[in-house]
């Protein structure tokens, strides 16, 4: 064993579960769980994510690392309510691992998803992730004294330590829910230490199929599964498609029943077991991505105790972070969203409708944001030559 290996393992983990923790929390809630259930989903996560990704580690000799869904996570925050509430959400959250199942058991799924312009689906994403984007401005307004110093915290993490620019401010939060709780602000009763699994029993809706499960899937598959395909690739390895969808397909499903929404390849996360920058030979770099599964399996433990202390924060902090830390995603997303001129109107039009929050037959507006732009992008482009980028 060498150090590096245990090290960049570390590294992964905790990069990638303080850079968005606070996302899923904010997301499960606004599908309706309570603070039980989404301390169990973040739990419920942590455990899939960490096996699964010991498993392929060690199974291919490839440093396969994964990740819960963080743009699948904003998606959750921008769907509104479902009609049979989080018990419907969970419902989709099964249905979407299903999907990740056929894609690796029947290739010709993730050939359909693949026609799916990536520019579309970018700025439905983009749309979703604007409202979240906005809750820090909004806070630091109602909430100055709380959310500044962490804003300000994020802001020095991406101009000197752009990794740890999000865990930095979720550091500079811990503190200012440290002194909540020192001076009463909060209590500390209220932390449950204990792990816990609470199973949700899931229902159905065409609603939810529609307005979640389809986006979950879509937004999943083209920012992060592919994504993460393409990290591996770039560092010299290949990933093991097929088996890393079924394993993430499967481990999505039953972390669902305890309030998981879904879990994928890591894409930037994965570049700090898989880089060269970890300091590890090429040849053992898989062993970081196994140490970094084995990371989480603890982390599943103190899931309740996160969560809690997390739920506890004034002011909003928690939502405020967790828009800090999807800024660079949402950058990304309008980057890509905008990159081929002959479709900015369709994908315009996506990212408005998307960012509108709108709910029209129980169908949230990620669905209407897809299709919206898929048909504007079709009758623009009926009869034109295509044009490049």
């Amino acid at each position: 064993m060498h150090a590096n290996e245990v090290g960049a393992g570390f590294v992964t983990t905790a990069v990638g579960f303080t850079a968005s923790f606070a996302v899923v929390l904010t997301g499960l809630q606004a599908v309706g769980a309570s603070a039980t259930q989404s301390a169990s989903g973040l739990g419920a996560l942590c455990l899939v994510v960490g096996l699964g990704g010991l498993v392929l580690s060690l199974r291919y000799r490839v440093p396969v690392s994964l990740a819960w869904s963080t743009p699948g996570a904003a998606v959750l925050a921008g769907s509104g309510g479902l009609p049979g509430g989080f018990s419907d959400a969970v419902g989709a959250f099964m249905i979407c691992g299903a999907l990740f199942v056929l894609t690796g058991l029947w290739p010709f799924l993730g050939r359909l998803m693949s026609r799916i312009p990536a520019g579309i689906a970018q700025a439905m994403l983009a749309g979703v992730l604007i409202p979240l984007c906005l809750v820090p401005i909004e806070a630091a307004v109602s909430s100055p004294a709380v959310i500044l110093p962490v804003a300000l915290v994020w802001l020095l993490g991406v101009r000197f330590w752009a990794r740890w620019a999000v865990p930095v401010a979720f550091g500079a939060a811990l503190v200012v829910i440290g002194i909540a709780f020192a001076t009463g602000a909060a209590d500390a009763a209220e932390i449950r230490w204990a792990p816990s699994l609470a199973l949700v029993l899931p229902t159905f809706s065409w609603q939810a199929v529609l307005g979640l499960a389809l986006p979950l899937y879509i937004v999943t598959m083209a920012s992060q599964n592919v994504s993460g395909a393409a990290v591996l690739q770039s560092f010299g390895y290949t990933a093991p498609w097929r088996p890393a969808l079924i394993t993430t397909g499967i481990g999505s499903a039953t972390a669902a029943l305890f309030g998981g929404h879904a879990i994928n390849l890591a894409a930037i996360s994965a570049a700090l077991a898989a880089g060269p920058d970890s300091g590890v030979p090429f040849a053992r770099r898989w062993r970081s991505a196994a140490w970094a599964g084995g990371f989480y399996v603890p982390l599943a433990v103190g899931a309740a105790a996160v969560s809690t202390v997390a739920l506890a924060a004034p002011g909003g902090l928690i939502p405020a972070v967790a828009g800090l830390a999807l800024i660079g995603t949402l950058a990304s997303a309008v980057q890509s969203a905008w990159a081929h001129t002959a479709d900015r109107v369709a994908c315009a039009l996506t990212l408005l409708v998307a960012a509108s929050g709108i709910t029209v037959w129980g169908i949230g507006a990620a669905f209407w944001a897809l299709l919206l732009g898929l048909v504007t992008r079709g009758v623009l482009r009926s009869g034109r030559p295509a044009t490049g980028v």
